[in-house]
């Protein structure tokens, strides 16, 4: 089967990619290259450009009209810089998207899977959090994801639609065979700066918020590898119909999957876990949360394999690992010369 997957070259898109060939399936991939790679989009069907762009939009429905489902992963995703740039993230994140759907809708191909974001839940008491509980999203990024649900729940309702929304947790790692990683050259999520540290490209990794009420005072995270974070997508779309007769065909045509591990890490407990799979320990130190971090959450995971059939199989140990690889190899895969 054929999918359209925006956002495609980017780190979760290309690997959702991956598995899905590897499934046997087609992508067809969108992706302005803001922030995506075009190393990634090799021997795929690509397409360059604005998930705005309503002519490219229906162009890429009328040369693929046996796409059966759109997986919407393109959006700007780096909290801090959300909280510096919130024109940007709501423009790039809410307005774009709201045009992709209507599109999507007007055109007859009304069936979504969502990247959505574990960042809208409110902290909770012991910090697992099921689908419905209370949502309280404190950045600007955050926000966008939540409203970019309210969106496509509305539409689903409305219109001629249906739509997954996969709260994601926080991938980590590389795809197993090394054809795609983190691709940012100075990414800031975790394991990439740990990996930085350890091949020597920053000097330090800082635990940012060590006064949070854990166990440990540092932030509390669901750390999933994105492989196992690729196959729910392919499970989604492969079982969209089956996931909402799972549920009993819920009137609004709208789902909300926990996409997560069950199990929470505390960041210092994380960094202990790379030291372990590195072989030897890092420059670290102590430093202030970063704006619009929160002490975190981690997921009950019992929906997914309810609807989906799907749970994680890779441990945080293989996570690391890859992530190193993939650290290790990157710039033969990426040019950065642009």
């Amino acid at each position: 089967m054929k999918f359209l997957i925006t956002g495609g070259a980017g780190y979760i898109g290309s690997t959702i990619s991956s598995a899905l060939i590897d499934a046997g399936h087609t992508p067809v991939i969108l992706d302005s290259l803001v922030t995506g790679r075009i190393e990634f989009t090799k021997d795929r069907i690509f397409y360059q450009g604005d998930i705005a762009d309503e002519a490219l939009l229906r162009r890429i429905f009328k040369e693929h009209p046996d796409i059966q489902c759109t997986v919407h992963c393109a959006a700007l995703i780096i909290v801090p810089e959300s909280t510096e740039k919130p024109y940007e993230y709501y423009r790039e994140n809410v307005a774009k998207s709201l045009e992709l759907f209507r599109v999507l809708s007007e055109l007859g191909h009304g069936k979504v899977v969502f990247s959505s974001s574990a960042s809208v839940y409110a902290t909770v008491p012991g910090y697992m959090v099921v689908e419905d509980s209370p949502l309280n999203p404190l950045s600007p990024y955050a926000r966008t994801k939540y409203m970019m649900e309210m969106i496509l729940k509305d539409f689903c309702k409305a219109y001629n639609m249906k739509g997954i929304a996969l709260r994601y947790f926080n991938p980590i790692g590389a795809d197993p065979q090394m054809r795609t990683g983190l691709q940012v050259k100075n990414p800031s999520l975790v394991v990439g700066k740990l990996v930085l540290t350890a091949l020597g490209q920053i000097p330090q990794f800082k635990i940012t918020g060590t006064d949070y009420p854990t166990r440990d005072g540092t932030g509390i995270r669901d750390y999933i590898h994105v492989w196992d974070l690729a196959q729910a997508h392919v499970k989604a779309v492969t079982g969209f119909d089956e996931a909402f007769e799972r549920a009993g065909n819920p009137e609004d045509n709208y789902l909300v999957i926990n996409l997560g591990t069950g199990n929470g890490v505390t960041v210092r407990e994380l960094v202990t876990a790379f030291e372990k799979v590195y072989g030897q320990e890092i420059n670290k130190t102590d430093a202030p949360p970063r704006p619009g971090d929160v002490a975190g959450a981690f997921a009950n995971a019992n929906r997914a394999k309810e609807l989906l059939g799907w749970e994680t199989k890779m441990s945080i140990e293989q996570c690391i690992s890859d992530a190193l690889k993939w650290g290790k190899i990157r710039d033969q895969v990426i040019s950065y010369e642009d």
